[in-house]
């Protein structure tokens, strides 16, 4: 079990904001961060509902947690035993991937004698609303004993309170908070019932926002003290006429089920998924580990209960980045899924067809025509993002931003995704109920926002920022440009299919978006848009117009001229803004995701010229050049890269501040970047029109590789090792 368990075998209370990120669990309805029980919102506890968003005054919208059902503090002989006043002698804390089981055992040693908490909880997968609680105590003393439990409703918020009108009830032994979100008046309901092992004396307290049961026993020494705990959240936003109701009888159902039937059902839908999804790596345990890790941390924020909803960047370990949804979602976390869970991949670009009405409004609100798609999309696919992302560390002001204005190649992303699932999948059903409208709609806000050069006789994307965002408002970033480039090229293809196959559809399509002149402008867009390309001498991409005039210094001069290490190194004084140091993979990027189009020649070159300029300052940049140089075929290159990809949330070593903003979480595109580094870099997966092709290069410590894929409603398990390799239909 040692490669699908992950711990902490001693206590230390620095370590509590990470571990609330490290021991996530959760079952993409919700997530409930690895917080211990008796913790609080001091220590950043939180159980996030997926896709319920509230907004206060001024401040940005962000996702809401729900009230916290499974507080549980300790009491004996009057003094509280809670790793918040007394240190420990033993402690550990563990998750068990392989069937998504958070645990802890504690050990205190007090004047009232050895005091043992042992506890294990779990989302459930088999029911999106349950979480089930088994907490233990045994003392070698006799001492009088007061389990404090109950829910917890004064919740951690960034930008809240987000939660008004408490109501506290406590009827026939089932506790319930009811409340509702402050903007929208969305229901939020917490019921939870206790059960327990033993006799003892009940009673409830009410606070403002919370309602506990104190358990009065005598405990005797070396005896096993149980209580089972089921709690059920529901929100106005589920599928329910009657939340209050429903999350009523979730609760007693999981009660007479009972908590073994309940676990067992909940391991088994882990089961489901690993045996799809599992990847087995003989010769490195901690790689082995690592990337199973990360395939765990992207199945608990799976949206496999909507497909309305699609995945933030910070997955639901929180309120950081308000809980939106970046482009990170279409490039980094959906080629996992496309591969192992087809209909989340579908519900994924899903979201993106149901919000193209905000796409529209917000390319309306600049000026232009078509699909812009938000940089931070929340449930309605309006733009989240602030005008003033970073606060300024040395005068306290906030500072003007270009996130959402300038980097325009989130529309592009949006229609690589659609056009990417429709190929995996075949399925041309995808284009005809929103996927094409989606692409055609995007290709014309391109179109809109392009400048004709007369003096060059070509279109230029000027003014944007690619995915290098320490250099704002520059002129014809070569990614951006490229999939600018691309749009174009799929949206034809598309027209073009729909033609030929559906002619009924393809004529209302046209006619309901008025497109028929648009096609024509299309094609000489495409035609003539400038695409930077290799320098015939150097074979270097310039990244974007006037980059290579920058200043030609180090990262480690650039790290020097800090004054304070949680400055913010781009926009218009950053230390980085004026210099060719770069905070993620750009051209790269570009490189990768159209490696067929440039020769080997041409990556190698680049690869060589950008990395050492490359910060990394973002998750999502480590795994890209670990796919390219598995791409020129240089495994030593890319290992090094695998390793910090992969190891992002389990060390915790990321950057957690934006100028003075948070920016903690975990990195579900940094997850997904892990898999495709293994998958789709060292074992050289290649999936065309329903064909598979292997071309590994494995790192030198792993002996074998071993994973399944699905292709087209087809299972294959590939087999990989130092001499041999296998792709066997199952």
């Amino acid at each position: 079990m040692k490669a699908f368990t992950v711990y902490e075998d001693k206590y230390n209370n620095k370590n509590i904001v990470n571990n609330g990120n490290k021991f996530m669990t959760g079952n993409g309805y919700m997530g409930f961060r690895g917080t211990l029980e008796e913790y609080t919102k001091n220590e950043l506890v939180a159980c996030n509902i997926s896709g319920l968003y509230d907004k206060q005054g001024d401040s940005w919208r962000e996702p809401i947690n729900a009230p916290n059902g499974l507080f549980t503090t300790l009491i004996v002989n009057g003094n509280e035993i809670s790793l918040l006043q007394l240190e420990p002698v033993e402690h550990m804390q563990s998750i068990d991937i392989k069937e998504g089981i958070h645990r802890r055992n504690t050990i205190w040693d007090t004047k009232d004698g050895k005091i043992i908490v042992k506890a294990e909880r779990f989302i459930s997968l088999e029911d999106f609303h349950l979480i089930c609680l088994k907490y233990s105590l045994i003392v070698d003393k006799q001492c009088e004993v007061v389990i404090k439990t109950g829910i917890d409703g004064d919740v951690w918020d960034i930008n809240g309170p987000h939660l008004e009108n408490y109501i506290l009830e406590d009827q026939n032994g089932l506790i319930k908070i009811l409340s509702t979100t402050q903007e929208l008046k969305v229901p939020v309901v917490v019921a939870e019932i206790c059960k327990k092992s033993f006799e003892a004396k009940e009673v409830i307290e009410k606070g403002e926002k919370s309602v506990i049961r104190c358990i009065e026993f005598k405990a005797e020494p070396n005896v096993e003290y149980t209580i089972y705990k089921y709690v059920s959240v529901y929100t106005g936003n589920d599928e329910t006429s009657n939340a209050e109701q429903d999350c009523e009888a979730n609760a007693l159902k999981a009660v007479y089920i009972g908590y073994e039937k309940a676990y067992n059902e909940h391991i088994i839908q882990w089961k489901y998924r690993w045996d799809v999804s599992d990847v087995i790596i003989e010769g490195n345990e901690e790689d082995q580990l690592a990337i199973r890790y990360s395939i765990y941390q992207l199945q608990i924020i799976a949206p496999v209960h909507s497909n309305k909803l699609s995945i933030p960047a910070r997955g639901l370990s929180g309120q950081t980045y308000k809980g939106a949804i970046f482009w990170d979602t279409e490039m980094f976390m959906l080629p996992f899924f496309l591969h192992t869970a087809p209909q989340v991949a579908l519900n994924l670009v899903n979201y993106r067809i149901r919000t193209l009405d905000g796409a529209r409004k917000k390319a309306e609100y600049y000026g232009f025509k078509g699909a812009f798609y938000a940089w931070e999309s929340q449930e309605n696919g309006e733009d989240a993002c602030s005008d003033f992302n970073v606060t300024d560390i040395f005068t306290g002001r906030p500072v003007k931003t270009y996130f959402k204005d300038k980097q325009v190649h989130i529309s592009a992303a949006v229609s690589y995704a659609i056009w990417e699932t429709y190929k995996f999948s075949g399925d041309i059903k995808l284009l005809l109920r929103g996927g094409a409208e989606v692409i055609l709609e995007c290709a014309r806000f391109f179109y809109s926002y392009a400048y004709y050069k007369e003096d060059k006789d070509r279109y230029e994307i000027l003014d944007v920022i690619g995915p290098d965002e320490y250099h704002e408002r520059v002129n014809n970033n070569a990614y951006t440009s490229k999939m600018v480039y691309h749009t174009l090229d799929v949206a034809l293809q598309a027209l073009e299919l729909l033609k030929k196959g559906y002619p009924k559809e393809y004529l209302e399509l046209v006619s309901r978006l008025n497109y028929s002149v648009e096609i024509a402008n299309i094609i000489k867009f495409k035609e003539k848009l400038y695409v930077p390309g290799p320098d015939k001498k150097t074979l270097i991409i310039e990244q974007f117009d006037g980059y290579e005039k920058l200043e030609d210094c180090s990262l480690t001069e650039v790290k020097s001229r800090l004054l304070d290490p949680k400055e913010y190194w781009g926009g218009g004084h950053g230390v980085a803004s004026n210099t060719k140091i770069i905070k993620q993979a750009d051209v790269i990027l570009m490189l990768y995701l159209f490696r067929n189009q440039y020769s080997q020649e041409v990556k190698k070159a680049n690869w060589e010229y950008y990395e050492p300029r490359t910060e990394h300052g973002s998750s999502l940049s480590p795994c890209i050049y670990s796919l390219l140089s598995c791409e020129i075929g240089n495994e030593k290159w890319a290992y090094p890269f695998f390793v910090k990809t992969a190891n992002v949330d389990l060390t915790g070593e990321t950057k957690q501040f934006a100028g003075s903003i948070y920016i903690g979480g975990t990195h579900p595109a940094a997850n997904g970047g892990a898999w495709m580094a293994t998958i789709l870099g060292f074992a050289g997966l290649n999936v065309k029109v329903g064909e598979i092709t292997i071309n590994p290069n494995l790192p030198k410590t792993w002996t074998k590789l071993s994973f399944n894929v699905i292709v087209r409603g087809e299972k294959y398990l590939i087999n990989i090792t130092q001499k041999d390799q296998k792709i066997i239909k199952l």
